[in-house]
């Protein structure tokens, strides 16, 4: 993990740091951090997957953006934590695939059999790089923001402490019933309650 550089990071949540790391396979991660990380409890902490569709367009397809959005919010609120901005977009199928799978749901598919339709797992995504951002950190214990286990059980078997979980119950719409349904019902993911 390589270090690029940090700067300010002013949001209508707080002013926050910005920080660039590049991976060995020359992506570019972000760690959008505020406060010492390193003193106190655990802070809190959200692996978040790219979505430009959700982060960057609003859309009400997924719940990714609701999601950065709290944990950013939450993370202001507590004065301390990070977010942990992977790109690995499309659940790691990539931007033009995720909207091939966007155009087989629009067809009556749901998003994981779309998905599958294409040739890739339900979720292809790996958090290899999330341990290695956190121990860039000096973090190896964390309050993770997910609901999703698989973050948690690969934090674990990267030798990151989880010592709570928080739910992000965030986004909920009419547009994206069928999807969240999808993430518990398929994917194992806990519910996301309105």
């Amino acid at each position: 993990m390589k270090r690029i550089d940090d700067a300010r990071l002013p949001t209508r949540f707080a002013e926050f740091r910005i920080e660039i790391f590049e991976s060995s396979d020359a992506k570019e991660h972000a760690v959008i951090r505020l406060g010492d990380l390193l003193s106190g409890d655990p802070p809190l902490v959200r692996i978040h997957s790219e979505c430009l569709t959700g982060d960057a367009l609003f859309s009400l397809r997924c719940d990714c953006g609701f999601q950065l959005q709290a944990a950013l919010g939450a993370i202001a609120h507590a004065g301390r934590g990070a977010v942990l901005y992977l790109r690995q977009e499309g659940r790691g199928i990539g931007l033009g695939n995720k909207i091939r799978a966007y155009a087989l749901q629009d067809k009556g598919s749901d998003t994981v059999e779309a998905n599958q339709q294409l040739g890739f797992p339900a979720d292809a995504r790996e958090y290899v790089v999330a341990g290695q951002l956190l121990r860039a950190l000096g973090l190896s214990r964390i309050r993770l923001m997910t609901n999703n286990p698989k973050k948690i059980d690969a934090m674990t078997r990267d030798g990151i402490e989880i010592v709570e979980r928080i739910p992000l119950h965030s986004g909920s719409n009419s547009h994206n019933e069928a999807y969240l349904r999808d993430k518990v019902d398929k994917m194992g993911h806990w519910p996301v309650l309105a």
